[in-house]
């Protein structure tokens, strides 16, 4: 599909949104979400993407503050007032800014959204999608007891999520499995740890192997796939790795060398939704299957990450959950909803086919700033 776009103007919104409930993970406890918006115009056209940077460097090295610097100064005047054969060039236009692949990616997607919107097609289908529903799996932050980390399991399966996944940190973890492999039997169940051990941690991470998990999600640093590799020759649970994965290289590299055998794809992370594409084409064609992770984004980043579930190698249920989880109201109307046997349907409209309510977005604001051609 030839898919032209082009970019004239470029809008940055720092928003923030209070979360329905704290999110705890091994870097710590959120109540509130700061992001940034990205809308994109040309052609009489407008797309929209999200970046995932946080107010702290705690996930990545990027925040709001490098992302809004980086995307003002550097990487919208590589873009504006320029027209591309087609959004996955953008990524290749960003070449001589190193790293910075959330903020990157925030344009990237918008570019996405852009062109599929001009092109009047679904997100998905310019993606190469496959499926009209994904399945979705929920992530359950660290709670304060057992007690507390039951009764949010219990509510998410009646909500008919298909997998459950528990936050890990020394201290909160095996614990943690048993008493959810107790309570609930046989249910799909994975940890991630956010890279919260050592390989010094190898023989407590090989006692889960006990409890039949999906996976362990990146269990050593995010700089570590020599570790992750020796970790995984020590114990019998697939290990999946998501922060050491930022380049379809580095992917590569880990399947190569035994250190997964599962991938986490989150456009943010790895630069778009083109760069995602690599990484998902790449773990198909070595038999690796891939699953989409989640930022807490609101509902303008969550469709994008419907629109790249939707490909075929994405065979296990992502971190894609219902508005209401994170966001009430969200900044799109209807929210996102999960169906009663755990699934999402993907947006049939133009892009990525949701409706944002521009007052609630506006509201939200903290600050905003164009780039004009």
């Amino acid at each position: 599909m030839t898919v032209p776009v082009r970019i004239d103007r470029l809008r940055l919104r720092l928003v923030r949104l209070p979360l329905v409930a704290f999110f705890e993970t091994s870097f710590g406890r959120v109540y509130d979400r700061t992001f940034i918006v990205v809308q994109a115009a040309g052609d009489g056209f407008e797309g929209l993407g999200e970046c995932v940077a946080d107010v702290d460097p705690y996930y990545s090295p990027e925040t709001n503050v490098t992302a809004w610097h980086v995307i003002k100064d550097f990487l919208a005047p590589l873009v504006v007032g320029r027209s591309f054969a087609h959004p996955r060039d953008l990524f290749a236009a960003f070449a001589r800014v190193r790293g910075h692949n959330m903020a990157k990616a925030a344009i990237e997607m918008a570019a996405w959204d852009l062109a599929a919107r001009a092109a009047n097609v679904p997100l998905s289908r310019m993606l190469g999608g496959t499926r009209d529903e994904i399945v979705s799996g929920v992530s359950i932050g660290i709670q304060d007891s057992l007690d507390q980390l039951a009764q949010k399991i219990e509510t998410e399966l009646a909500a008919g999520y298909r997998r459950i996944k528990i936050k890990i940190k020394p201290g909160w973890d095996s614990s943690a499995v048993e008493m959810a492999r107790s309570r609930f039997g046989g249910i799909p169940l994975m940890v991630d740890a956010n890279a919260a051990y050592t390989l010094e941690h190898a023989g407590l991470l090989a006692s889960l192997d006990g409890f039949d998990l999906m996976m362990i999600e990146q269990p050593l640093d995010y700089e570590d796939i020599r570790d992750h590799a020796e970790l995984q020759a020590r114990i019998k649970t697939p290990i999946c790795l998501d922060e050491s994965i930022h380049a379809p290289r580095l992917a590569e590299d880990a399947i190569a060398l035994g250190a997964c055998r599962i991938i986490n794809i989150k456009p943010g992370r790895l630069g778009g939704h083109g760069q995602s594409i690599r990484v998902h084409d790449s773990c198909a064609a070595r038999g690796v299957p891939v699953w989409h992770g989640g930022m807490l984004e609101s509902g303008i980043g969550r469709a994008h990450n419907i629109h790249l579930a939707s490909l075929p190698n994405f065979t296990l249920p992502g971190d894609i959950a219902a508005s209401k989880r994170y966001f009430v109201p969200d900044l799109i109307e209807p929210g996102i909803t999960v169906s009663s046997t755990g699934t999402i349907r993907v947006p049939i409209g133009p892009g990525i086919g949701v409706d944002v309510d521009w007052d609630r977005l506006e509201a939200a604001t903290i600050e905003h700033y164009d780039v004009r051609a």
